[in-house]
């Protein structure tokens, strides 16, 4: 790791954890688990903080929501030792999308390749 990576570590999150969280992380982390995106999840050794570190971009939304009961002490044990039941309905969970070229877009946006044709509306122009 050159000295650049280094200094950015000392001053960014969104690329991961920081200089201070790892050294937090080795000191008083206790690693619980990890889930299929590569987020390592951690607890402190008396069990009353539990934190994430991100494998790539910090995006809350990339927690899913058995690991995210696990942070937030809804579940005692982590998803790996008591993995929550799903319905045969529900979709695997996926990071939000918004602000990406894979965000959901309508038929009548304009944001689409082939947006839908209009038949309903027709502009104001004025006289």
């Amino acid at each position: 790791m050159g000295i650049l990576n280094t200094v950015l570590r000392a001053f960014t999150w969104w690329n991961g954890q920081t200089l201070n969280t790892q050294l937090y992380t080795w000191r008083k982390g206790q690693k619980v688990g990890e889930d299929a995106e590569g987020n390592r999840y951690y607890q402190s050794k008396d069990g009353k903080r539990r934190w994430v570190i991100y494998n790539g971009e910090v995006e809350a939304s990339r927690v899913s929501a058995d690991w995210h009961g696990w942070l937030h002490h809804t579940y005692q044990a982590t998803p790996k030792d008591a993995p929550l039941p799903h319905k045969a309905w529900e979709k695997p969970h996926q990071e939000n999308l918004t602000g990406t070229p894979l965000a959901y877009a309508p038929a009548g946006s304009l944001r689409r390749a082939d947006p839908a044709e209009r038949s309903d509306y027709e502009a104001w122009s004025p006289e």
